[in-house]
């Protein structure tokens, strides 16, 4: 008479079981996952400004002046912009003669 106790208890372990392993195990990985990934983000974000500083520090270095690094720098965006600016898309023009 005592074995349904047992029986009993048994279900119950084996029904939380299986709800522990349906809920709480994704969602431990689920926040596991953002929580390292933006830890990387963060650490990647911090060593590339670091290493952009270093740059410009090493061609301040090379070149003896700052405004020369500036010069060189803002070249290079000058033309990595007009690169971009050539890739985009024509704008479509709207039939409202009060848009440009």
């Amino acid at each position: 008479m005592a074995d349904w106790t047992t029986n009993a208890m048994d279900t119950l372990e084996s029904v939380v079981s299986a709800v522990r392993e349906k809920t709480v195990l994704p969602a431990q990985r689920a926040s596991r996952a953002v929580v390292y990934g933006l830890l990387v983000t963060f650490f990647a974000f911090t060593a590339t400004v670091m290493l952009l500083i270093a740059g410009f520090r090493v061609l301040v270095v090379a070149t003896g002046h700052a405004w020369i690094a500036y010069l060189i720098l803002g070249g290079i965006f000058v033309v990595a912009g007009a690169f971009v600016w050539s890739l985009r898309s024509p704008r479509k023009h709207s039939e409202d003669p009060g848009h440009a």
